[in-house]
């Protein structure tokens, strides 16, 4: 059983966070950690090329961090990968730069990995930023191998300490999470053919399959700034949660269970899908779900589709 005895040190870890336009809540998220109790740390910013509002300000109003300017946009995956290629920690936060955190949220963490060698993966408690009640995040469910769905484990729910005791989990949250160095020298790194959505799924079927558990943490808390309730889909949304979705499954559901799942997607999902926003008059939507699974026929047989990049 995971042990949760306190530190007797602290080790570095790299905090990577990826910025896209966003420098202002950016910085937001960088004076919250300067409250933190942790006392080794050091922090990245990836800026994944953005278009219109210089990331220079960032580094203007907190010059301890590094600052790497990447020249495309990358994505959720490649960002991080960026940040974590020059990170020189013994474990990796990997958080959003949408969320602020608790002073105390990151020695849990690190805790429960430094006691715990056969857990490969952390996330904290985190709750919505704008109802800070209420859970967003406690943990996961399976993703069912045929629809490719799953559900968030205190989604929505006042948090009235339902979920305070540590518990296994079979995903972690890329709004916040922690890895050891030594996990993604032997696992590698996000596959970036995701871009968005999807792709810590994806790492942490692997990091699973390398014989790692993964773990919800109670007592460390983040503040996510994502809205609670699904608001408006747009096509980019909709393109690469559907298109990740079928990418998620190729990549991980093997045997019957692939081929059931792609009779479920052909037969019921697609046409259910595409119907359903027909009906609703979305057709930019339909357009961009249509684009989605065009693009795996299209692909059908890229080798790119099953390769994962490496640590150098």
């Amino acid at each position: 059983m995971p042990t949760d005895s306190p530190l007797v040190s602290f080790p570095l870890v790299s905090i990577i966070t990826v910025n896209y336009n966003q420098p202002e809540v950016t910085c937001d998220l960088l004076e919250s950690l300067t409250h933190i109790t942790y006392p080794s740390i050091e922090i990245i910013v990836v800026d994944n090329a953005s278009p219109t509002k210089n990331p220079d300000i960032i580094l203007e109003k907190h010059p301890y961090i590094t600052l790497i300017k990447s020249d495309q946009n990358l994505g959720f995956a490649g960002g991080n990968n960026l940040g974590i290629r020059v990170a020189k920690g013994k474990h990796l936060l990997l958080i959003n730069n949408d969320t602020e955190v608790e002073p105390g949220f990151l020695e849990p963490l690190i805790a429960k990995l430094e006691n715990n060698p056969d857990i490969g993966v952390v996330s904290p408690k985190i709750r919505y930023f704008f109802q800070p009640d209420t859970i967003q995040y406690a943990g996961f469910t399976p993703i069912n191998p045929i629809t490719i769905r799953n559900n968030g484990i205190g989604f929505n729910e006042i948090d009235q300490g339902q979920f305070d005791a540590d518990a296994q989990t079979n995903y972690a949250f890329g709004a916040a999470m922690v890895i050891p160095v030594k996990v993604t020298k032997e696992v590698g790194l996000m596959a970036d053919i995701f871009f968005l959505y999807y792709e810590e799924m994806d790492w942490m079927q692997r990091i699973k399959d390398a014989g790692y558990k993964i773990f919800y943490v109670h007592n460390s808390l983040v503040y996510h700034k994502d809205s609670i309730t699904t608001g408006t889909m747009s096509p980019l949304k909709i393109f690469y949660l559907n298109r990740n979705r079928l990418l998620y499954m190729r990549r991980n559901v093997h045997g019957w269970k692939a081929v059931a799942s792609l009779l479920f997607q052909i037969f019921v999902a697609i046409p259910k899908n595409m119907t359903m926003f027909l009906l609703k008059g979305q057709v930019t939507l339909f357009v961009a779900y249509s684009k989605a699974m065009l693009w795996h026929v299209s692909n059908l047989y890229n080798p790119k589709l099953h390769e994962s990049p490496r640590m150098v």
